[in-house]
């Protein structure tokens, strides 16, 4: 069966998010004095072939950890789908 995967993959708390602090420090100018604790990050997608969600995940957390997150520096959150038809 093929499964939906989704990995987020964000900074850590209290490593330094240049990228973040930019944007935020332009929201007032922009009329967006209401939004705060703005954080980047990075959003994978893809299908993974398994027997179960289970395994799926085990795969998923897999490649988070080990390609597409520095595990010095980010947290990965794996989510897995119902199959994927097809």
């Amino acid at each position: 069966m093929r499964f939906a995967a989704h990995v987020e993959v964000r900074l850590r708390p209290g490593i330094a998010d240049p990228e973040s602090a930019t944007i935020e420090r332009a929201l007032p100018a922009l009329g967006f004095d209401d939004v705060h604790e703005l954080a980047t990050g990075r959003s994978f997608r893809f299908e993974v072939e398994a027997e179960s969600a289970e395994s799926a995940r085990a795969r998923a957390e897999e490649l988070a950890d080990r390609l597409l997150a520095n595990p010095v520096m980010e947290d990965a959150t794996v989510s897995v789908s119902e199959p994927v038809l097809g």
